[in-house]
């Protein structure tokens, strides 16, 4: 099965039916359908694409990324998103890893793009709206009357994503996802489980590139439901968008919730349309979710563990949302999940250990199918089909699974996944640093901020904000420290490692003495 026979289907069925609607921009899914083919073809007739070719979509939430994005997986390439708030040097590794064939780029876009292609790999470009200087332009290439050769995609070309996310070792990987990733996730277990159909409109508050708008997308291209796009969050905005737009299905990360709660409180009746409300079953706080259901006691709340790499994990229905509070729920039906100790073996209910998960064969139901060109990382974090994920829990007798700590040195801020090493290569790189160490800190708006202790030379000044003006230069702003904390050595065990339970405890005295 692909996208592509759902979009079909739905253009048949209910072809005058909005598909997607952003600002005063709305295509219906017949639109959608026939601009999507057109674009693809002309990618295999103009640009060159072939299966298996990656392409990067380098774009803003709108509704070209969307048919930039599907247009790509029609053609049977895998699409690249990238993240708007990434840097130049982190945009600049994320084409030399995965060397596209092609990139869409728009004015917004173009000029990091070309900073990022200097002395490296140089895509053919395609541009949107005011994009200059670009190879092709999307709007040639959707112009009516082109007469194009129908394609014909391999059965076997399941892959059709390749995203990126940071890891440990301060390098961004690229995780392989295939159309049956997104069919077995977002299409049955969601759909079945949230009540999910051609009759929701889902609003999406954060960027497409994002896993948590990419699943909005998806649930637009196999349930047929609208998808409304906002072009950056705005409360205010949000709230319009809800009353105008009848919408139904609201995914909330922690800090799109915690801004959302004076508006719903507001006026609860502005959200009297939405039915279901999806927020993150990690570190999304207990209180704002229960202001959220007293205001909007007719919605239903649903809550997931989820990951890149691994896919869904675990969820809370509705009705567990605070009978079970503090858990990430039980796993969901195709999914096994079992917890390992440091011995190699599975724990015993109630012990912690290392969350493993398997879903078949890697790539057919949840799992990824393996990082993009690194098999030696893939060897590492799937073994006998089970992906290992770095987070340690534990299950109740009831078989609720509970986190207790991340293997992964990692902070989430925002609903985005912040490595410590990266932040950490970062600062070392700038002049005069000795040593950097970093640590997630609370954070009352999004969840947890990225908090760095830097050890300098002698010699060298104390300078906070250059030091993090050289951070937005490397990394994306919003992995950059919000606190730099300089000391004159780190807290090390006798190994030489850094003690972060330590700083943790150093950041907490200063909170109490402020």
């Amino acid at each position: 099965m692909r996208f592509a026979s759902f979009l079909a289907s739905h253009a048949a069925i209910m072809g005058t039916k909005d598909a997607v609607v952003c600002g005063n921009e709305r295509l219906s899914f017949h639109e959608l359908d026939a601009r999507t083919t057109q674009l693809a073809q002309a990618l295999r007739d103009e640009a060159g694409i072939q299966v298996g070719d990656r392409v990067a979509v380098y774009l803003p939430n709108g509704i070209e990324f969307v048919c930039a994005l599907i247009a790509t997986i029609k053609a049977g390439a895998l699409a690249v998103p990238v993240n708007l708030p990434l840097s130049v040097p982190e945009i600049a590794h994320i084409l030399s890893d995965c060397t596209p064939k092609a990139a869409f780029i728009c004015e917004a876009t173009q000029a990091a793009f070309a900073k990022a292609m200097e002395g490296g790999h140089a895509p053919l470009r395609i541009g949107t709206d005011g994009a200059s200087g670009t190879d092709l332009r999307m709007h040639d290439l959707v112009a009516p009357g082109r007469e194009r050769a129908a394609l014909d995609i391999p059965y076997d070309a399941d892959d059709c994503m390749v995203s990126y996310t940071s890891g440990t070792t301060g390098r961004a990987k690229g995780v392989i996802l295939t159309q049956s990733n997104y069919m077995f996730v977002n299409g049955y277990l969601n759909g079945w489980y949230w009540r999910l159909s051609a009759a929701d409109r889902h609003l999406c508050t954060t960027p497409l590139a994002h896993r948590t708008g990419m699943a909005r997308l998806m649930s637009m291209i196999l349930h047929g439901s609208t998808l409304v796009v906002m072009a950056r969050f705005d409360a205010k905005e949000a709230t319009r968008l809800v009353r105008e737009e009848g919408i139904t299905v609201f995914g909330m990360v922690p800090t799109v919730g915690r801004m959302m709660l004076a508006e719903v409180e507001a006026a609860p009746r502005d959200f009297a349309s939405v039915r279901v409300m999806l927020v993150t079953g990690e570190a999304f706080p207990l209180d704002v979710k229960q202001r959220l259901h007293q205001a909007l006691p007719d919605a239903r709340f649903y809550s997931f563990y989820a990951m890149t790499e691994a896919g869904a994990l675990a969820w809370l229905d509705s009705s567990e949302q605070f009978t079970h509070p503090t858990s990430v729920g039980r796993v969901w039906p195709g999914v096994e999940i079992k917890l390992v100790g440091e011995d190699g073996k599975q724990v015993a209910t109630g012990e912690v250990g290392e969350v493993w998960v398997r879903s078949g064969r890697p790539g057919l139901y949840s799992t990824m199918r393996g990082y993009f060109n690194r098999p030696q990382e893939t060897a590492e974090a799937i073994r006998d089909g089970w992906v290992v994920t770095g987070d340690m829990g534990r299950f109740d007798d009831q078989g609720y699974m509970y986190l207790v700590d991340r293997k992964k040195d990692m902070v989430l801020s925002g609903g985005y996944n912040i490595y410590c090493k990266e932040v950490e290569l970062a600062i070392q790189s700038f002049p005069g640093v000795n040593d950097a160490a970093v640590i997630g800190v609370p954070d009352p708006v999004f969840g947890e901020a990225v908090a760095a202790y830097v050890e300098l030379a002698p010699g060298i000044g104390q300078d906070a904000e250059a030091i993090i003006a050289h951070c937005r230069e490397q990394i994306a702003s919003y992995k950059k420290p919000k606190y730099v904390f300089f000391v004159p050595s780190m807290p090390r065990n006798s190994t030489g490692k850094v003690l972060k339970n330590a700083l943790r405890e150093q950041f907490r005295a200063g909170e109490a003495q402020a």
